[in-house]
């Protein structure tokens, strides 16, 4: 052989197999109205607890972590330390990203205002046209005021 690997015979793979999972959870009454007051509960830890993160305002990295260390010993006194830490993650994901939001906003603004200080920049003609704002579809009008070569248009100028 000429160090070359064997070409094997061609194979096809078997169809997959396994069983279907189904993810929707079929309640009873009675389980739909706890999970909505669970639901409810953690809403209203979750808001308190974005609300006391807004009121602290922008924090250094260690601010950051004692923040919400704290946020979250206080948010266990009213559920598990798991839905404590989820609340305080999901809650400083929110505020860094509206602050990602807040900055790209403001550059694209700046990037406008440029561009309009730039068009206003451009200066203006300082003399115009004799046959400035006259439109004779005709081309008489037009005619009689431009020069040979621009004559045959007979459009607003």
């Amino acid at each position: 052989m000429s160090g070359l690997r064997a070409i094997r015979v061609p194979f096809v793979a078997a169809a997959p197999a396994g069983a279907r999972v189904r993810t929707r959870v079929r309640v009873t009454a009675q389980d739909a109205h706890v999970l909505a007051a669970v639901g409810a509960h953690l809403g209203a830890l979750a808001s308190a607890d974005l609300a006391a993160r807004v009121r602290e305002g922008r924090l250094d990295g260690a601010g950051r972590a004692a923040s919400r260390r704290e946020r979250k010993r206080g948010l266990t006194a009213g559920s598990s330390s798991r839905w404590a830490g989820a609340i305080t993650r999901a809650t400083d994901d929110l505020w860094a990203l509206a602050g990602r939001n807040l900055r790209a906003d403001r550059a694209s603004l700046r990037a406008r205002i440029r561009q309009i200080e730039g068009r206003l920049a451009v200066p203006g003609r300082r003399e115009a046209r004799p046959d400035a704002g006259i439109c004779d579809p005709g081309g008489a009008v037009a005619e009689a005021a431009a020069p040979p070569a621009a004559a045959s248009t007979g459009r607003c100028r």
